[in-house]
């Protein structure tokens, strides 16, 4: 418990109230998968969703306010009848997005 305790005040140091994207993996009851899909989508924060092939079913991209808004969402997400596991990574440098490239000059 106490390396989770730590983990989350590193990650809240880190990010403090900047804006947070996370690229999340999700396990899912894939006879459901349509219908667990339309829940996702629901949310705002949610900019990308596919369900995909290989060791997860579903791949999205969210953004957050902030550190504080991506783990509510997790919790949310976490309600969603028929999500088996979710894995989360947050993206420390964006390179591209959005068909733009991000490097400096």
């Amino acid at each position: 418990m106490e390396k989770n305790e730590d983990y989350e005040r590193i990650l809240s140091t880190y990010y403090g109230e900047n804006q947070v994207v996370a690229v999340m993996m999700l396990k899912i009851d894939t006879k459901e998968a349509e219908e667990i899909a339309k829940m996702i989508a629901k949310f705002d924060v949610v900019e990308e969703l596919f369900m995909v092939t290989g060791e997860v079913d579903i791949i999205l991209k969210a953004r957050f306010e902030n550190y504080k808004a991506l783990k509510t969402f997790i919790l949310d997400l976490n309600t969603v009848k028929g999500i088996k596991e979710t894995k989360t990574m947050t993206v420390v440098t964006p390179f591209k997005e959005n068909g733009t490239v991000l490097f400096s000059q």
